[in-house]
């Protein structure tokens, strides 16, 4: 058997194959080695997963992660290993080699991030060898929730939006401008709040306006990162709540910059499911 792991800084994907077959799927709290330490993430295997599961079965563990860069490779690989000690291959890798496996499986394309923030690569059926720094919701993350939370809310309290879907939103959500500033600046974790303002979104897609700002967001995206790649040929799978919830105006934006859609996935692990049982 073998175990492949998606994993983010909220919880951790599981699958358990046996062959072809899924064996098992469970959720554990995320593991991200940029923002836990070896203790922390240790405890949750041990604590969470290995009770659900005989770790003497498991021989090969493939983990992708948010966080997971080139210099947490050898921890992950540690944990991971004094957990499942008799796998005779432990792999670990970054999400979004993990997105491109998934969208793309052993084929050459283009694969994208698109949740609370925003990622992109060009993919050689195998390895990336190619990104566009996203650079932060700050700096960059077009396309990203928390961008078009920060378009949806400027335009809001600038007058550019109806003022009855302002009123709305504002009562809705219990919130005033005040509030807004004060959770974005003084708060933390911006980026998140920004990015949840996508379900109020998503539900008012009637309005002309916020379909368009959607659109222009994804448009934005694929002016600043995608393009960067000169690989129009290629089609662009992309996974996250935003990508898979926004899917039609992606498509929109996608064409309108001269690319195509392939794979859209809420979360990735059905993708790498398949990519490791090829």
């Amino acid at each position: 058997m073998y175990l492949i792991a998606d994993s983010g800084s909220t919880k951790t994907d599981w699958a358990l194959i046996d062959g072809a077959t899924v064996a098992g799927r469970f959720k554990t709290q995320g593991i991200n080695p940029f923002h836990q330490n070896e203790e922390s993430m240790r405890q949750i295997i041990r604590t969470e997963l290995l009770p659900l599961l005989d770790e003497t079965a498991v021989v090969r563990v493939f983990f992708y992660g948010s966080g997971c860069r080139m210099e947490f490779v050898p921890l992950m690989q540690r944990i991971i290993g004094e957990a499942f000690p008799h796998a005779q291959c432990i792999e670990a890798y970054g999400d979004l080699l993990g997105a491109a496996r998934a969208v793309c499986g052993g084929t050459e394309g283009i694969a994208c991030i698109l949740g609370t923030g925003a990622n992109s690569c060009l993919y050689d059926g195998e390895r990336i060898v190619m990104n566009t720094p996203p650079l932060g919701y700050i700096l960059g993350d077009e396309g990203s929730g928390a961008v078009l939370g920060k378009l949806f809310l400027n335009a809001l309290f600038k007058n550019l939006l109806p003022a009855s879907l302002r009123d709305d939103f504002l009562v809705t959500n219990s919130i005033t401008m005040g509030d807004v500033i004060h959770r974005v600046y003084r708060q933390p974790l911006a980026n998140r709040f920004l990015a949840s303002i996508a379900l109020y979104i998503h539900g008012h897609l009637d309005v002309p306006q916020l379909n368009q700002m959607v659109v222009d967001n994804f448009r934005s995206f694929f002016q600043r990162n995608i393009l960067q790649y000169e690989r129009s040929d290629l089609k662009v799978g992309a996974v996250g709540g935003v990508a898979y919830y926004f899917s039609d105006q992606l498509k929109t934006a996608a064409a309108m910059e001269g690319f195509d859609i392939g794979e859209v996935m809420r979360t990735p692990i059905r993708g790498l499911i398949s990519y490791h049982s090829r």
